[in-house]
């Protein structure tokens, strides 16, 4: 398994658990915070909100790394020496034969 593949698997991860953080908070109170109840529960509602808001600025923080360290392992098979742009080889045109005309002397005025 290549480094990019790991990295990739990773990405995805990151992304399916960032996804159910945001999906999870509801910025009207209505989401978790509402369903475990007041403050009467352990942590109570503010507790909740920090942990979601410090999870998802965690995970989108994790997944932008992610996202740059896999693109310095991405060796693809168009690199930076494999052009398609600049032909690489040297390849020779077929010249034309010369043909041998004289010149036409100028008339001298």
């Amino acid at each position: 398994m290549s480094t990019f593949s790991i990295f990739l698997v990773l990405i995805t991860i990151v992304c399916f658990l960032l996804i159910v953080v945001i999906m999870v908070q509801n910025p009207k109170g209505g989401g978790l915070s509402s369903t475990l109840g007041g403050s009467q529960m352990m942590g109570g509602v503010q507790k909740t909100t920090d942990f979601l808001d410090k999870s998802t600025w965690t995970l989108a923080t994790i997944l932008i790394a992610l996202i740059l360290l896999s693109t310095l392992s991405f060796t693809g098979s168009l690199s930076d020496n494999d052009s398609k742009i600049i032909d690489t080889k040297t390849s020779t045109a077929p010249v034309a034969p010369v043909q041998n005309t004289p010149a036409v002397p100028n008339p001298a005025k």
